[in-house]
């Protein structure tokens, strides 16, 4: 079966394939990307960066509220600023980068799985992929995790594929190809753009004792494309900026992995449910689809492996390091879509399971159709906190969705359960998808209800009636990374700096980076000044702002001010 089981040059099911999964990525993403206020931290950061790039026509040197920011490289910043030059600065604008790149991680699934195992195989992989929750809700987030991801992916599957080529141009193509997606992956989150590829490679050739594969993992015009395309860059801005190198590749690569001074520590174990949860329901078909694989020729098993390690790979990596989000397991995601793909397509093909008594999807769902019922329970029955907690507010916001919610997990575990009690493979994965689907547009719906709690949209958009010319807008002891881009001016940040602190020592920034003594200076000055404050996450406000004239507030942000 390590032949395609297809014409490969059957242009109509390719091009119908790719507008399918055009049109699902569309259906899925388009309407989400623009319905919520961008949100803090990350949204409002990547936003305002690029946002800066087109204001100041300077590309080179990411600032963000005016101060150099190194801790990642630009080429998601110049996606973003060239979708805001086309576009304008609306939330669809500069989130389209991201859904693009998350239909071009479906594509690289799709075109890789048709040609390793079928084009029955490469559609639902793709499918798989595009429905699972950790995919799905990074496809609409502003942040550097789908690109470097999508990227990951096209690079390892270009690489594998190029070892199934006999040599010629199409081996040179792909593994130029290969080299392209990992220097971009590079100038997308760093060095784990050509660390993770190296690892996955060099251990799969190892285990698998292919060491023919050596010199072509290493061809020499490959690494020359690939420091064509990653290295211009570093190389200037280390010339423009001679503070850049230490920090960039010391500090933000090797002292985040290995110390805790993000404080982003959390346990070995913290990616478990997230890996787990985000495939899901596809996580409950992955141990079949890892049992048939490895059953397969050994071509295939040498792939199942690959997929395996890649994988595996991705969340030991992740899971040892001292800095830890959600997100970064996002690549360990294409490959397991791609083994379950590959299994549901010869279901569905009925190569596999023919003749049986018992369908081979019904523990999956039973196990399903369980999980289904007590989330359903769990939001329809979960007890109301007491007025006026931080819970309750957030029970406030769901409203009338609790009951919708229950009715839609307890969908997602039913209907597909009950289409293969009538043996339609088919339909019983199709159920899968929509339900998934639509619970991810449910949730859409209800995200824009938590703008206020997430972004400063809501109250920049109040302080804009109220801004004339020469006032001043200031956040105290914090920075809210939205306020700035909804304004579309430099704010003063007082007695914070954060993640800026880099950029405040290499720069002039005393003019708007000031300490508490300037900033009652100046609040008792002649000078109209507006204050945003975070009345939650910070300690108790001075008198003087906790009795300020209140110019706006929606949930946990109050802006003041001082006339």
């Amino acid at each position: 079966m390590s032949q395609p089981l297809e014409n490969p040059r059957s242009r109509k099911s390719w091009l119908t394939d790719l507008l399918l999964l055009a049109l699902v990525f569309a259906a899925l993403l388009g309407p989400s990307i623009g319905r919520r206020a961008l949100w803090e931290p990350d949204e409002g950061r990547y936003a305002e960066i690029p946002r800066e790039m087109v204001a100041t026509g300077d590309y080179l040197t990411p600032r963000i509220n005016g101060i150099k920011y190194f801790e990642k490289p630009p080429l998601v910043y110049w996606a973003t600023a060239a979708a805001i030059r086309i576009a304008g600065t609306s939330e669809a604008a500069v989130r389209s980068p991201i859904a693009l790149f998350a239909l071009l991680g479906g594509i690289a699934v799709y075109l890789a799985g048709r040609r390793l195992f079928g084009r029955s195989a490469g559609l639902w992989g793709a499918l798989a992929l595009a429905t699972s929750p950790l995919y799905l809700g990074l496809g609409q987030v502003l942040s550097l995790d789908m690109p470097v991801s999508a990227l990951l992916t096209a690079a390892l599957l270009a690489f594998l594929l190029a070892v199934r080529e006999p040599p010629g141009w199409n081996r040179r193509l792909l593994l130029w190809a290969f080299y392209a997606a990992a220097a971009l992956a590079v100038l997308s989150k760093g060095l784990i753009g050509v660390l993770i590829p190296a690892l996955v490679i060099g251990t799969w050739i190892l285990l698998t004792r292919q060491w023919r594969l050596i010199p072509v993992a290493l061809a020499p015009t490959g690494i020359l494309v690939f420091l064509a395309i990653a290295a211009p860059w570093h190389l200037l801005a280390s010339r423009a900026h001679p503070e850049f190198a230490w920090f960039y590749f010391v500090h933000e690569h090797f002292q985040r992995y290995l110390t805790k001074v993000h404080n982003r520590y959390e346990p070995p174990w913290y990616f478990v449910p997230v890996l787990l949860g985000g495939l899901l329901p596809w996580t409950l078909f992955l141990p079949q689809a890892l049992k048939s694989a490895w059953r397969a020729d050994s071509v295939e098993r040498r792939e199942t492996i690959f997929f395996a390690l890649w994988a595996a790979l991705v969340f030991g990596f992740f899971s040892l390091s001292d800095s830890k989000l959600m997100p970064y397991v996002l690549p360990a995601v294409p490959p397991l879509a791609l083994l379950v793909g590959r299994w549901l397509g010869s279901l569905v093909e009925d190569r596999l399971g023919a003749g049986e008594k018992r369908s081979p999807l019904l523990p999956a769902l039973w196990g399903l159709l369980s999980l289904g019922l007590i989330l359903a329970a769990a939001v329809a029955f979960w007890p109301t906190p007491p007025e006026g907690t931080k819970d309750r507010a957030f029970f406030d916001l769901l409203g009338g969705f609790r009951p919708v919610l229950a009715l839609c997990f307890a969908a997602i575990g039913i209907a597909p359960f009950l289409f293969d009690r009538q043996r339609n493979r088919r339909s019983t994965l199709v159920a899968l998808i929509m339900g998934n689907a639509l619970l991810f547009i449910l949730l859409g719906v209800l995200a824009p209800r938590f703008d206020a709690y997430r972004s400063a949209k809501p109250l920049a958009q109040d302080l804009l009636t109220n801004l004339q010319p020469g006032d001043e807008v200031a956040s105290y002891h914090f920075y809210p990374h939205t306020l700035a881009y909804y304004l579309k001016r430099r704010i003063t940040i007082v007695g914070y700096t954060g993640e800026l602190e880099f950029g405040t020592r290499h720069d002039d920034t005393r003019a708007w980076v000031i300490d508490d003594s300037e900033f009652w200076r100046r609040w008792n000055g002649p000078r109209t000044m507006y204050v945003m404050v975070d009345t939650h996450h910070r300690k108790p406000l001075p008198v003087q702002l906790a009795n300020a004239r209140v110019v706006g507030e929606r949930g946990d942000f109050r802006v003041v001010v001082n006339r």
